[in-house]
């Protein structure tokens, strides 16, 4: 059925299971309010992380789940916000935070958008799951496709809840520091997302992009994701003391790109990309520097 589909009406399908979602959240919520917001929160998210899975299972695409880790944490704020209506807040503070992460959010989803081909298309690493797992991979698929980048993308966001809910001090030297590596951080990842872009339309002779911001790093777009977490996690640093909960979510960023992403890519192009071997010795993997390999 999926290849019979048109990629605007695989949008609109797309659309409608995140609408489902949203909505059957929206609903469940009432039956939690006596809940903490955190708890809420990690409850309401796996909920909705079951329903897109279960559209993916449905028209059998675990891309379905692709656009998730750019939609989850504005709505994750947003509720925050909602949630911490009666506590004192400074609300410059929360209103900065909030439009740093509408734009990233907006940003990502629009070029993820731009780049889905509809039904017809899934992920190449999910279609490597295919075909090493058989017949568990839908089981593979829920836990390391589905619920596992949500559960990071969630421990990513919680920095952001002091920020948002108990921090009344007037914005300070933190707050611009913390805002100029997130939005740095977006700039990064907009200026490599478009360099390949131009690249992967123009379909050059070139095996591969290593021009522009692609010459100092395999991966810059990677490297603009971490930084907007950090950045994320810097606006908690106005607190009086950094509570444990907050430090996890960087690191694990750090972890998911430089351990998983950025290796599973590596190995793909190594194989498929004439010259890669000596581009990869000689460049970056993920901090943009000058013929130097960091990681």
């Amino acid at each position: 059925m999926k290849e019979k589909l048109s990629r605007p009406a695989s949008l609109l399908l797309c659309c409608l299971g995140y609408l489902t979602a949203f909505t059957s959240c929206l609903l469940a919520e009432s039956f939690l309010e006596d809940l903490h917001p955190i708890i809420i929160t990690i409850i309401l998210d796996i909920f909705a992380t079951l329903i897109i899975f279960l559209f993916s299972v449905g028209f059998n695409n675990s891309s379905f789940y692709d656009p998730y880790w750019s939609i989850a944490p504005s709505v994750i704020l947003f509720f925050w916000i909602c949630a911490g209506s009666g506590s004192e807040r400074n609300l410059y503070r929360t209103g900065l935070i909030m439009i740093l992460v509408i734009i990233w959010s907006v940003r990502l989803t629009w070029n993820w958008i731009r780049r889905w081909d509809g039904m017809k298309h899934e992920d190449w690493r999910y279609m490597n799951f295919r075909k090493q797992y058989g017949k568990y991979y839908w089981f593979i698929s829920f836990l390391g496709i589905h619920l596992f980048p949500t559960l990071v993308v969630l421990v990513a966001c919680l920095p952001a809840y002091p920020s948002l809910t108990s921090m009344p001090e007037p914005l300070n030297m933190i707050d611009i520091i913390a805002a100029l590596v997130t939005f740095t951080a977006i700039v990064i990842e907009t200026i490599a997302d478009r360099q390949l872009r131009k690249f992967l339309l123009k379909k050059e002779q070139q095996p591969f992009l290593k021009k522009g911001l692609w010459k100092y790093s395999r991966h810059p777009n990677y490297f603009g994701e971490v930084l907007f977490w950090l950045g994320l996690f810097l606006f908690s640093l106005n607190s009086d003391t950094v509570t444990w909960w907050t430090l996890p979510g960087p690191v694990l960023m750090v972890l998911l790109f430089v351990f998983i992403s950025i290796p599973m890519i590596d190995r793909r192009m190594l194989e498929r990309k004439q010259g890669y071997d000596e581009y990869y010795r000689a460049t970056s993997a993920i901090v943009p520097w000058v013929k130097n390999k960091l990681i």
